[in-house]
């Protein structure tokens, strides 16, 4: 990871990409007890292209000039799967606008907050997604009046967080 992690530090210095975050399930088991994940999901803000048009082209190409090859959805990054997701919606935005820089491995690297996880997990509504929000929910002590925030700014609402209060 720590090689990985490194690698991702080197394209956003180089501007690849703006900023990045981790989500998804490696995030999660920041704060929860680990479930099944194979990948690493990475938040990327993309510098846009003619039009208004984001593209992954340039993260793609940057990483094959470094010898790492795409692989179906991902790029096999010092052997970990990476999955990069473009921020499309406000909540992705304000997701990695406030998530915290954290050691890794011992590599600065930024992990999404708790409560934009469980949010983020409540907009996409996948089986695997509720069962995310339940682990994060009763694990990982989310602050419950940011959840609460969030969730209203978004207009997020889910089974999972009702009758959860701050």
């Amino acid at each position: 990871m720590r090689a990985t992690l490194a690698v991702l530090n080197d394209l956003e210095s180089e501007g690849v990409f703006s900023r990045y975050a981790i989500g998804g399930g490696m995030a999660a088991m920041f704060y929860a007890e680990p479930q099944i994940t194979y990948d690493l999901d990475v938040f990327v803000v993309l510098p846009t292209m003619g039009g208004g048009l984001l593209a992954l082209t340039p993260i793609y190409e940057a990483l094959r000039q470094r010898g790492y090859a795409a692989k179906h959805e991902h790029v096999i990054i010092e052997g970990m799967p990476v999955q990069f997701l473009p921020v499309y919606n406000p909540l992705l935005e304000e997701a990695l606008d406030q998530a915290p820089t954290v050691e890794v491995a011992g590599v600065p690297t930024r992990i999404l907050r708790i409560e934009h996880l469980i949010c983020i997990a409540v907009q996409t509504g996948r089986d695997k997604d509720r069962e995310r929000v339940r682990l994060l929910l009763e694990e990982g002590h989310p602050d419950l009046g940011r959840l609460a925030e969030i969730c209203a700014r978004h207009n997020l609402t889910s089974p999972a967080l009702r009758g959860r209060s701050p």
